[in-house]
Order: C-alpha cells, then sequence, then structure tokens
C-alpha cells in the first residue's frame, strides 16, 4: 500500500475499503498499530481517522479498541460528501506513480548515454567526461534553429550525444533537427566547454 499522510485522508481510504468490501458490515478490522504500519504513520493520526469515522457511524469501537464495521452505506455517503479530498488522494497517487517512473526513466537513460560513449570510438577520448543536460529555455534564440544553423560544435566544442523532447530520446541527432522549447541537449565536454555551451544554447 503506498503511503498516505493526514488522517482525513486515511479515513476516506478506510472508507473505500468498507464500500469495496475488503471490510465487511461486522467485521472486525486491525487495532491501530497495525493500521499504523499498514499506512505508514504514527497510532495517534490512526486514533484520529478512527474517531472520525466513528462520528460518522461508520465504525464503533469497543473501549478495549477493537474496531468494528457498523455501515457500508454512511461509508459510500462520507465519500460522496468529501469527494474534494478523494480527488487530492488519486492526484497524489498519480504523482507518486510518475515520480516512480521518472525515476526509472532517468536510470535507464543514463545508462544508455554511459553505453553509447563507451562504445563509440569518436567519444573514447571524451570518457572521463560526464554527460551534461542543457534545456533550452523559453527566450532562448536557438529555438526554431536546427542544430546544423547553430554549428554548436564549432562554436562551443561540446559534442551532442542525444536530445530528450518529452519522453523521446535520439541519440546522435542530426544536423537537421530543430530545437524546440524545453528540449533537453546532453553534451559531453571540458568544464569550460559546458558553460559556454549553456550561454551559447540559451542567449537570448
Amino acid at each position: 500500500m503506498p503511503e498516505i499522510t493526514g488522517y482525513k485522508s486515511i479515513a476516506l481510504d478506510i472508507a473505500h475499503r468498507v464500500v469495496k468490501g475488503e471490510f465487511p458490515v461486522e467485521s472486525k478490522i486491525s487495532g491501530r498499530s497495525l493500521l499504523a504500519s499498514q499506512y505508514h504513520v504514527s497510532p495517534e493520526t490512526i486514533r484520529k481517522a478512527v474517531s472520525l469515522l466513528k462520528n460518522e457511524n461508520i465504525v464503533s469501537v469497543s473501549q478495549g479498541k477493537e474496531i468494528t464495521i457498523v455501515s457500508d452505506e454512511l461509508a459510500s455517503s462520507y465519500i460522496h460528501r468529501n469527494k474534494y479530498l478523494e480527488s487530492v488522494y488519486s492526484l497524489k497517487l498519480d504523482l507518486q506513480q510518475l515520480m516512480v517512473q521518472k525515476k526509472e526513466v532517468d536510470s535507464k537513460f543514463e545508462a544508455l548515454i554511459s553505453e553509447i560513449i563507451h562504445a563509440s570510438d569518436r567519444l573514447q577520448n571524451l570518457k572521463p567526461y560526464h554527460p551534461v543536460e542543457i534545456k533550452v529555455r523559453e527566450h532562448s534564440s536557438a529555438i526554431g534553429k536546427t542544430i546544423a544553423n547553430l554549428q554548436i560544435w564549432q562554436n562551443t566544442g561540446a559534442t551532442i550525444v542525444a536530445l530528450r523532447r518529452d519522453k523521446e530520446v535520439s541519440i546522435s541527432p542530426g544536423p537537421h533537427v530543430v530545437l524546440r522549447e524545453n528540449d533537453c541537449l546532453v553534451v559531453v565536454g571540458e568544464g569550460r566547454v559546458l558553460e559556454r555551451t549553456e550561454q551559447f544554447i540559451n542567449k537570448a
């Protein structure tokens, strides 16, 4: 289960689980400590969430702290009255998933660039230098121009090994590629070369 923070979000998630039948009416659910471990929050946060559900008559809590599901209808009603929370919760899950995907893409991308540098005879002498991404900013005069027009290597000494555009990656982009705003050029070169390239690409 992904991490959920905030007792209101947890109460809403438990209500969803009641409606789905994961927690049937009249069933007992885990004590606070176990729920806290499932949701990766403190027992106090779980206490607040359960208290909120108790006030809505969705669950009951015995003096022994045993939690019993009372009503799936009231759980459904609670969900409908808190659609904004459901939306925030869904967006958070989407963001978490996108962050995981981004890490995976970045990892594969870095591995691919390293393989290219290792395999290319032309780049063997540049292996000590790590590839650096240079983003084409909105004010850049390079927007709308081809790599050939810009003569990047002639002007900066940097070698372009790839171009990243959104989720697409072009290896060794040809001279006729037209640069767009937010394109990321992957270049290699010495420190001063990279500084010059950044300034050259993003000059107004």
